[in-house]
């Protein structure tokens, strides 16, 4: 031992042959041991003798590190960087090695950062929801629609104890901005117009005020906002809270201005306007956003839910009787002014009773059915219709058939312009009846029976061709009939005063031709006078009868008409040709 370990100087030169002052060997435990500067010395002896095993420093430094990482954070924050810096030279060695080493924490931390997520989402929602029943509410509600924002914001607001919503580090020497971070769902301003009216607040107050350099503005009230200032040796946070934040915060803040210093040291003492490198203090900024919000006691809603539960219950009942009422009265409506001959006026709703009003012609249908086939009250309804002729073909159709008592065999049809035609058969009284009715039918502008049929007339014609299907059959070679043949002339000669009849009636002329036939034996003439004797004994009998024609006229044929059938008898025949006309 020299003469500065005498005075407490002392020195101890370790196997490389450095000298190490006790001072520095003082700082150097404090730093990283904790131990008392004799036990150093020993400490040193032992690292100087050759003979110490190895396995003694290996004991040591593992006791030493323990033992400074249980005083303090400080030896983590210094071997950050080296830290760092072995991970990116494995990454870039080998990849594999450190993504096989985190594997078996990627799922489970991605799988909590989820489930945080999920909680806060819950937790807000919750929050919102135990403030929606309160009378507090109404008027937050109220806030958030003037305010443009929403009423789960508006309650988190008003919930709100304190929230760090802004965080600037600003480089203490030249005032500027370093870093600033934002709290979600804040708007900000400017940040570096900010981080500058900081600073000039600070030098207004010193320069005004006589306050020395080392002295900082620590916080700064604006209403809601506070700013607080923590200060370290080269850099300040300044921090924008809203709310009554307690003091306790304020270690938060320290401990990042402190880390901050210890990571980015070197970087703050040679800053020359690059904010670059101070990215890497985010993650302590960050640290700094806290927030509290106040925890509302639970209350117990069962009997406002009951009875809003009650009430919506009510209500839904009276919306679903209400809107079915609607429904049928609107379906009701419609079915009226579907209905002809039915005009709905008026209608309104007095005293929980409806009133309707319109006009309705006698032949339309009642309305009461139709409010039957709706399943409206007839009760709570009230009507009144007055009585109007109403113009639609179908009750014009109704109104002719009962002035005019058509017959079966005839059909009326009334067309939009009221045009009535009339079709069918009928009686030629009928017909000149209805000439002379049809213009006292209400709606009828016009008549027109061009497809109507007289009756008798019909009947006329179904005689004419009775008679001309009649066939008397002659033995061969003579005029007698045969056997059976006479009780035809019998029924001839009744049609033949019928057709007559009908035909004076209606002022119809009528002829007749009697034509005879024979079959093809014996010559042509003797076939032709042959069959002339045939027709003049019909026609003999004929007139015999009583039958007076305008006109009968006999018909020789012969064999000229053959009949088309097997049977040949009935080439010995004599048939008839009726020729209706109008009389002149």
């Amino acid at each position: 031992m020299n003469d500065d370990s005498k005075n407490g100087l002392a020195q101890i030169t370790p196997g490389n042959n450095h000298t190490i002052d006790i001072d520095e060997l003082g700082e150097l435990r404090t730093l990283l041991l904790g131990v008392q500067p004799n036990d150093l010395t020993k400490l040193y002896e032992r690292l100087n003798n050759p003979d110490i095993a190895a396995e003694d420093i290996s004991r040591l430094l593992p006791e030493a590190v323990i033992l400074r990482s249980l005083k303090d954070k400080q030896l983590g924050e210094a071997i950050v960087p080296t830290v760092e810096q072995a991970i990116d030279s494995s990454v870039k060695k080998d990849l594999n090695i450190l993504s096989d080493a985190i594997f078996p924490i990627i799922g489970p931390a991605s799988r909590k950062a989820i489930a945080v997520a999920l909680e806060e989402m819950v937790q807000s929602l919750n929050q919102t929801l135990e403030h929606s029943l309160s009378p507090q509410s109404f008027k937050w509600r109220l806030e958030a629609r003037q305010t443009g924002k929403s009423f789960a914001e508006v309650v988190l607001l008003r919930t709100l104890v304190y929230r760090v919503e802004q965080v600037f580090l600003i480089h203490k020497h030249t005032g500027l901005l370093l870093q600033h971070i934002l709290a979600s769902h804040v708007t900000a301003q400017d940040p570096d117009l900010v981080s500058a009216m900081l600073t000039a607040i600070q030098d207004f107050v010193k320069d005004s005020f006589h306050i020395q350099k080392q002295e900082v503005l620590q916080s700064l009230q604006f209403g809601e906002l506070t700013i607080w200032v923590e200060e370290g040796p080269s850099a300040i946070i300044a921090s924008i809270i809203r709310g009554n934040a307690p003091q306790e915060l304020r270690l938060i803040f320290q401990d990042a201005i402190e880390k901050i210093h210890l990571k980015l040291g070197r970087e703050l003492d040679i800053f020359q306007g690059e904010t670059d490198p101070f990215v890497k203090s985010q993650p302590y900024l960050e640290n700094c956003l806290q927030a509290r919000y106040e925890i509302p006691e639970k209350k117990n809603y069962t009997y406002a839910y009951a009875l809003i539960g009650i009430l919506a219950i009510a209500l839904g009942t009276w919306s679903f009787f209400s809107i079915r009422e609607r429904i049928r009265w609107s379906s009701y409506l419609d079915k009226l002014n579907q209905e002809p001959g039915i005009v709905v006026v008026k209608t309104e709703r007095r005293n929980g009773k409806r009133f309707i009003s319109g006009m309705r012609d006698p032949l339309a249908t009642d309305p009461n059915l139709v409010m039957q086939q709706t399943d409206i009250n007839p009760q709570t309804v009230m009507t009144h219709w007055e009585p109007y002729l109403s113009l639609n073909p179908e009750f014009t159709v109704k109104r002719a058939v009962n002035i005019l008592q058509p017959p079966k065999s005839v059909l009326l049809k009334v067309d939009e312009n009221g045009v009535l035609q009339i079709s069918g058969t009928a009686p030629r009284k009928w017909i000149q009846q209805t000439q002379g009715l049809w213009r006292f039918v209400p709606g009828v502008t016009q008549y027109q029976d061009k497809n109507l049929v007289d009756a008798n007339f019909d009947q006329l014609q179904i005689y004419k061709k009775q008679i001309e299907e009649e066939m008397l059959l002659f033995s061969e070679g003579t005029t007698e009939l045969l056997p059976g043949e006479k009780n035809k002339l019998q029924n001839l000669i009744r049609q033949i005063k019928q057709l007559q009849e009908i035909a004076t009636y209606l002022g119809v002329d009528v002829s007749m031709q009697i034509n005879g036939h024979t079959n093809t034996i014996g010559s042509e003439q003797q076939n032709m006078i042959l069959s002339k004797k045939r027709a003049d004994v019909i026609s003999a009998y004929v007139k015999s009868q009583g039958i007076k024609l305008n006109n009968i006229s006999i018909a020789a044929l012969g064999s000229n008409e053959l009949f088309r059938g097997k049977d040949k008898k009935f080439n010995r025949r004599v048939t008839f040709k009726v020729l209706l006309g109008t009389k002149k």
